[in-house]
């Protein structure tokens, strides 16, 4: 493992946006407290939400800080994940030139967003046991690709790829490396964020959308060196983080403990679901997860979807993405929630 590691994030941002003035607003130039405010063009009623919030959500991040043992200063809060996934290329990827490299099948707004800034998106198909086919993706590097992207825990595969291909790319690709770690708590596998410090060109990306409960409230987090976060903060919107959000986010993080009992419960009825799925004899196959999710074969998905449907049960029909035909991705629910999918399943 490479631990002295060095990356010019000035030589990998794209020029326009190294070279651009980013949008000042009323928030961010001035610093300190007041008691009139007649800065920002704000109606003066409605107290507190007449006015904007904090562009940079320092209150927030300090809270994150705390839990994720990541400094403040390397946080990015987002609109979702969605949002940090969108910044990366449009910092670094260059449109109609540049490309970015992910897997397949894999997390599908990785390409969604490439397509938007007309960056091409490289795939790699995942071998059958849904690992990195190192000697592909090794070969899909060029001067182009200035960006790999990387869900682990995978969507929608549910297994985590194996750190040592991981740390083998942080080590040999010189440009931006994506961890979208979007169902990390529910793996017994440690975060990247603890090598943010050896790998100046990681970024790591978690939310609030699915352990946290929190999938209303659209708050995702990347975590990455002070100098990438800084161009993100440059090109992002100015106030990208709403205040209901920011509040409720704080309100959601300061009750780790609701968290925990819940992902506890869920993890339980991860076991389950995998226990009693393998004795129904619709089901061919099940495969390992590390989410809150099972992606399961059960032969004819198309017709078993459509006959859940009908019974009021709604799963995601997997079938016609890459090394998943006849497989349904099936997420674990309440008690009461999967025994309805259980027993519906038996009834098929």
């Amino acid at each position: 493992m490479n631990t002295n590691k060095t990356f010019d994030v000035n030589a990998w941002v794209r020029p326009n946006i190294r070279e651009m003035k980013p949008y000042s607003s009323a928030r961010d130039e001035f610093h300190g407290t007041a008691s009139v405010f007649l800065d920002a063009n704000e109606n003066p009623y409605n107290a507190p939400y007449n006015r904007y919030p904090d562009p940079m959500q320092w209150r927030l991040k300090e809270k994150v800080s705390a839990i994720k043992g990541v400094p403040k200063e390397c946080i990015l809060l987002g609109n979702g994940s969605d949002e940090p996934i969108d910044l990366i290329m449009r910092a670094f990827c260059e449109p109609g030139k540049d490309a970015i490299l992910t897997l397949d099948p894999t997390y599908g707004m990785y390409q969604v967003a490439a397509e938007i800034n007309h960056v091409a998106c490289r795939k790699v198909k995942l071998t059958p046991d849904f690992q990195i086919d190192m000697p592909a993706f090794l070969s899909e590097i060029d001067d182009t690709v200035k960006a790999i992207y990387l869900c682990s825990p995978n969507n929608p595969t549910g297994n985590s790829l194996n750190r040592k291909d991981i740390y083998q790319l942080l080590d040999t690709f010189e440009g931006i490396v994506v961890i979208d770690e979007a169902y990390i708590d529910f793996s017994s596998s440690p975060s990247f964020t603890k090598d943010l410090s050896k790998y100046p060109n990681l970024v790591v990306f978690q939310t609030l959308s699915k352990a946290w409960g929190a999938a209303g409230i659209r708050l995702g987090m990347a975590f990455a060196s002070a100098e990438i976060i800084s161009v993100l903060n440059k090109i992002k919107y100015p106030y990208n983080v709403n205040q209901l959000t920011q509040e409720k986010a704080w309100e959601i993080l300061d009750n780790q403990e609701a968290m925990k009992s819940q992902l506890t419960l869920i993890l339980s009825e991860r076991t389950r679901m995998q226990q009693e799925l393998s004795a129904i004899p619709l089901v061919k196959k099940i495969y390992p997860t590390d989410a809150n999710f099972i992606l399961t074969d059960v032969g004819n998905a198309d017709q078993v979807y459509q006959k859940l449907v009908e019974q009021g049960i709604i799963v995601r029909n997997r079938n016609k993405v890459a090394l998943c035909a006849g497989c349904l991705r099936i997420t674990v629910g309440t008690e009461d929630e999967n025994t309805a999918l259980l027993n519906a399943l038996k009834s098929i």
